[in-house]
């Protein structure tokens, strides 16, 4: 059998991070897996070990391993941070439009504003530049305003 490529050897600051995740009850499921993993593989045990006794997969065991050695232990146990960033479509003006056409009067032949509705109006706006928003969009900005429209309950 091959020898491990990825060997895990924790210091002793590490380790005693990775305990009090334990003691603490404030870590997610997976991180705690991830401190479990590193433990055990610190400890010696092979992948086929470590995946019987912990219940996971053995590629989530080899990446974990491959990540402390390569990326370090602040990655291996808490995964990469998430690179992408996500525009808002709408602006403070845009927002202001929206929740004041919200609380007017919808439109002739509907007895209440549906998102879709808000959506299609908010785009036609000329105050507002935007070609396009989804129901969805509004339905955050109105939850964020406070508007039981933009709630997903409707009883």
């Amino acid at each position: 059998m091959p020898k491990k490529k990825y060997l895990v050897s924790l210091t002793p600051e590490e380790r005693e991070t990775l305990e009090q995740l334990f003691t603490s009850g404030q870590a997610s499921v997976r991180k705690l897996a991830r401190a479990r993993i590193l433990l055990k593989a610190d400890e010696g045990w092979k992948d086929e070990q470590i995946v019987q006794a912990l219940d996971v997969s053995r590629p989530t065991v080899e990446r974990t391993r491959k990540r402390f050695v390569q990326e370090g232990f602040e990655i291996a146990l808490n995964g990469r941070p998430r690179q992408r960033v996500y525009a808002h479509k709408l602006d403070g003006k845009a927002e202001a439009h929206l929740v004041a056409l919200a609380c007017g009067k919808p439109p002739e032949g509907y007895a209440r504003w549906t998102l879709r509705l808000l959506a299609e109006r908010l785009v036609q706006l000329e105050q507002v530049e935007i070609d396009t928003v989804s129901y969805e969009t509004i339905r955050r900005v109105l939850k964020k305003a406070g508007s039981n429209l933009g709630s997903r309950s409707s009883g």
